[in-house]
C-alpha cells in the first residue's frame, strides 16, 4: 500500500512484510489556503432591480465569489440582451462587492440552475424571499434542486422592507407607461431603461 504526502507525490512505501521502509526525499508540503466559497445567484435580471441588489449585497456574508447567472430563454424577447444585462450588473455591483472582498463573475446559462452551479464549482445557490408566496415556490425549487444535486445547498435571504415590493415585471410596466423607475433600480439601469423605452416608442 502506498501513502501520498501533502504534495500529492508518492512518498512512503508501506509493506507490512518489510521492515525497511523507503522514504521519499521530496519535501512534504501541507496545503494551508482556504477554499474559495462560491455561490450562484440566478435570474433573468431584465432589468436588474434594487430587489436584486438587496440580495447581492448580502452575498459576501457567505461567499468569496459570487456568480450571477443570467437565464437565457430563446422563446422570450427581453428588454436588454444578455450582454447588456451583464454590463449593467457589473457596473452596478462590482464596486461594492470588491469593497466587501467578494469577487463578482457574471455569466449566462440556458439549462438547469443546478447544472450551472456545478459547472462553476458553486456549492450554494442564493435566493431572495419577499413574502410567503416566494417561500412556497422557492422551497419546492430547493427540494427539487437538492434531489438533483445534493452537494449544492440553497440559501435564502429575506428581502429588506425597502425592497420587498419590487419586481422586474412591475418595473418594466412602469417604464413602458412613462413612470419614474429611479426608486426601484440602480441609477445606471434606470438611465438605460429610459433610453430603451424611448427607442421602442419611436419604432411604433
Amino acid at each position: 500500500m502506498r501513502a501520498r504526502d501533502w504534495s500529492g507525490r508518492r512518498g512512503v512505501t508501506e509493506d507490512p512484510r518489510r521492515t525497511d521502509w523507503t522514504v521519499s526525499r521530496q519535501p512534504q508540503i501541507a496545503y494551508t489556503g482556504a477554499m474559495t466559497r462560491i455561490a450562484l445567484y440566478t435570474g433573468s435580471f431584465d432589468p436588474l432591480t434594487n430587489g436584486h441588489l438587496d440580495v447581492i449585497r448580502q452575498a459576501p456574508a457567505i461567499c468569496d465569489r459570487l456568480i450571477v447567472g443570467i437565464g437565457v430563454h430563446p422563446g422570450k424577447t427581453p428588454v436588454f440582451s444578455a450582454d447588456e444585462r451583464a454590463a449593467l450588473i457589473n457596473e452596478a455591483c462590482k464596486g461594492f462587492l470588491a469593497d466587501a472582498k467578494c469577487e463578482l463573475r457574471v455569466t449566462t446559462f440556458a439549462g438547469l440552475a443546478v447544472d450551472a452551479a456545478r459547472e462553476h464549482g458553486a456549492r450554494m445557490m442564493i435566493r431572495g424571499l419577499r413574502d410567503g408566496t416566494d417561500l412556497d415556490y422557492e422551497m419546492q425549487m430547493a427540494g427539487m434542486n437538492g434531489t438533483m444535486a445534493p452537494q449544492v445547498h440553497t440559501v435564502f435571504f429575506a428581502a429588506s422592507p425597502a425592497a420587498r415590493h419590487i419586481t422586474a415585471t412591475l418595473v418594466r410596466q412602469i417604464a413602458a407607461m412613462g413612470g419614474d423607475i429611479r426608486p426601484f433600480t440602480p441609477k445606471n439601469v434606470a438611465a438605460a431603461l429610459k433610453k430603451r423605452t424611448a427607442e421602442r416608442a419611436k419604432q411604433k
